[in-house]
């Protein structure tokens, strides 16, 4: 359970501007979710863990650092719960700040220390496609490309952009997480998957898109993971 802060940032007057309401959703939070949600990190390295969601709140995915839910009465908006103890919500925010408005990102509405309300992205990301045997064309990856470039030109850094958090929708790219774009510090991850997909999936796997169960995917990322940092350390 997370506690009210006065420590917050009401962006909801453009959302209002969109013709959409989101004072009925704040309100649910505090009332509704809030005061029996759940939610754990467990490990740094790996998504937080949801052990109790009250109805009718539905859980859309988890991160490192936070969970996001969404509340069937209010479809096009979510909510991202960092859970305690992790920090990064008052750097996110600022990200959202810098973001404005860009088709292949969210944007943030209204947020209070520990929370932020979204605009709700659609899609399936690319690990998930990888899992379900679905065709990721060249131009999601292209689109994702141009999205991190117009980060670079708002002076941030694009980190820990991997496979599960920038999603496919309808054929376009869009990136899901933002939460580590102000920290400074070199990450080759987007090159990496990039330089994958381009010497191993299409040429392979494209044109035969085959399910790929998670636990491969989930060795394969752990496996990246332990070899960037022995190749940071110098091994």
């Amino acid at each position: 359970m997370l506690p009210k802060s006065q420590n917050s940032a009401n962006l909801s007057e453009q959302f209002y501007h969109n013709g959409l309401e989101i004072s009925p959703f704040i309100e649910s939070i505090h009332q509704e979710l809030l005061p029996h949600l759940e939610i754990e990190s467990v490990e740094p390295y790996n998504p937080v863990v949801v052990h109790h969601l009250p109805q009718p709140w539905q859980l859309i995915g988890t991160g490192n650092y936070a969970g996001v839910f969404y509340h069937p009465n209010y479809i096009d908006l979510v909510v991202k719960i960092y859970a305690p103890g992790r920090l990064g919500w008052t750097e996110e925010l600022e990200v959202y700040r810098r973001l404005g408005s860009h088709p292949a990102f969210s944007q943030c509405f209204y947020a209070e220390e520990g929370f932020l309300v979204l605009k709700r992205l659609y899609g399936v990301t690319l690990y998930d496609c990888l899992h379900r045997g679905l065709k990721i064309p060249p131009q999601v990856i292209k689109d994702i490309d141009q999205a991190l470039k117009y980060i670079q030109e708002q002076g941030m850094y694009p980190h820990d952009v991997h496979g599960r958090n920038v999603m496919m929708y309808e054929g376009r790219g869009l990136v899901v997480d933002v939460s580590d774009f102000l920290r400074e510090q070199p990450c080759r991850a987007w090159d990496d998957l990039k330089k994958a997909y381009y010497l191993i999936y299409l040429p392979f796997l494209y044109w035969l898109p085959l399910p790929i169960p998670y636990f491969i995917l989930d060795l394969v990322r752990k496996s990246y993971r332990l070899f960037r940092r022995l190749t940071l350390r110098g091994v």
